[in-house]
């Protein structure tokens, strides 16, 4: 830590937000640049997430280009910065707008569906348009563009299972296996492009050290910025169907202290369809446990975080139902250049990886780390989660007994 120096900007002010001195310190200092800073949100407002993406990059550029010591540029991108195709390979792409035309349709308030086109969110569509920039920017940089796909838990460092937010499928599966999350759209059969943080950082500065020796080779010379596409798919597929039955395999084994219910989820293919499950399985229990909390003179706030939970499963639809056809190529040469010793200590190959321990590292990771609970808990947890169960068993039974008997009045109406 006695090596890090931490200086604080915002990527949305022009010099982004450094003062004259960090500024002066970071051109006379600075060998290397990881951009990894970026707005995640896929509906973050156009016009913001061009503000940091775009204009954030842009800025990063420029000051790059004044570095006296600059050896290489890694600009963090996304594997489906251009996911409105069906192959995505390591190369650049046209974008239906440079960022001039950007600025200038942002300034008249253009519709954002206009402007976007085929691209289903705004964060997708800003790392397309950052990729073109940074092809046709005039300031010729030792860089490289590095696109990780869908980031999950560590695989090894510093711990197995370690993460810390929950983004993607972390915070969907910690809210299926507290039994909050009872319905979802019916992923099983497709291809999920998980990557495991570790390897990730791994991958990153191994792009790094290839940059840098490409930039010696070809003598200083303008080389075009190189495309290496990080995901698991090509050399060790994972489907959401496994991902999904295992990691409710190790809740069998360890259920959360803290369940609110037995956790069960039911499927839908049909967006009808899953309105109506969504209103039987989450607005009315939602609603009675807030009028519970209304009686107990707290605030409701149920329905609220069901509304928030089943925008973000809106917001991954496309990524989750959709399936893309991924070139690595850059990458699994990369790979094979590195010495033996490089790639024990940086270890990103995913060639026979071993998914089944890394899903169980990635349950009791958010076990530990998102929900906080300990594995002393497991014995007292399992007690509770029997409980649930019977209660929900009982519950089920119930409704089938609700539902008949509504049928059988309907019968003796028409009949």
């Amino acid at each position: 830590m006695k090596s890090i120096k931490i200086i604080e900007g915002n990527l949305e002010e022009s010099s982004m937000g450094l003062s004259l001195n960090d500024l002066a310190w970071m051109i006379e200092n600075v060998n290397f640049i990881f951009h990894c800073a970026a707005t995640i949100k896929f509906n973050e407002p156009l016009e913001l997430a061009s503000k940091i993406n775009i204009q954030g990059t842009e800025n990063l550029l420029a000051l790059a280009s004044k570095m006296k010591n600059l050896k290489g540029f890694v600009h963090v991108s996304t594997a489906y910065s251009h996911c409105p195709r069906k192959e995505i390979k390591e190369e650049y792409y046209k974008v239906p707008v440079t960022v001039t035309e950007l600025k200038n349709m942002l300034v008249d308030n253009v519709p954002t569906s206009k402007i976007i086109e085929d691209w289903p969110n705004t964060y997708t569509f800003t790392k397309a348009v950052t990729e073109n920039m940074i092809l046709t920017n005039g300031n010729r940089l030792p860089i490289s563009i590095f696109r990780p796909s869908i980031i999950g838990c560590t695989h090894s460092e510093p711990e197995p299972g370690w993460l810390e937010n929950m983004n993607g499928p972390t915070g969907l599966v910690t809210a299926a296996v507290v039994g909050f999350l009872r319905t979802a759209p019916n992923i099983g059969s497709k291809i999920t492009d998980i990557i495991p943080a570790d390897y990730t950082v791994n991958a990153l500065i191994s792009v790094m050290w290839d940059t840098v020796n490409r930039q010696k080779r070809s003598n200083g010379g303008n080389e075009v910025p190189k495309i290496y596409n990080y995901v698991s798919c090509v050399e060790s597929s994972l489907t959401w169907g496994r991902f999904i039955r295992e990691m409710h395999g190790q809740y069998y084994l360890a259920p959360p202290l803290q369940s609110m219910w037995y956790a069960f989820y039911i499927f839908y293919t049909n967006f009808t369809v899953g309105s109506i499950l969504r209103f039987f399985l989450h607005r009315i229990p939602g609603a009675f446990m807030d009028l519970a909390l209304i009686i107990r003179g707290k605030s409701p706030k149920m329905l609220k975080m069901y509304a928030k939970t089943e925008n973000m499963v809106d917001l991954l639809y496309d990524f989750s139902t959709r399936q893309w056809k991924f070139d690595n190529k850059n990458t699994r040469q990369l790979w094979l250049s590195l010495s033996k010793d490089d790639r024990n200590m940086f270890q990103f190959s995913l060639k026979s990886f071993d998914w089944k321990s890394y899903i169980q590292s990635y349950y009791y990771g958010i076990r530990t780390h998102i929900l906080h609970e300990d594995i002393s808990n497991i014995e007292n947890a399992i007690s509770k989660n029997k409980r649930l169960l019977r209660l929900h068993q009982l519950c089920v039974v119930l409704v089938i007994y609700l539902v008949f008997q509504l049928c059988w009045i309907f019968i003796k109406y028409l009949f």
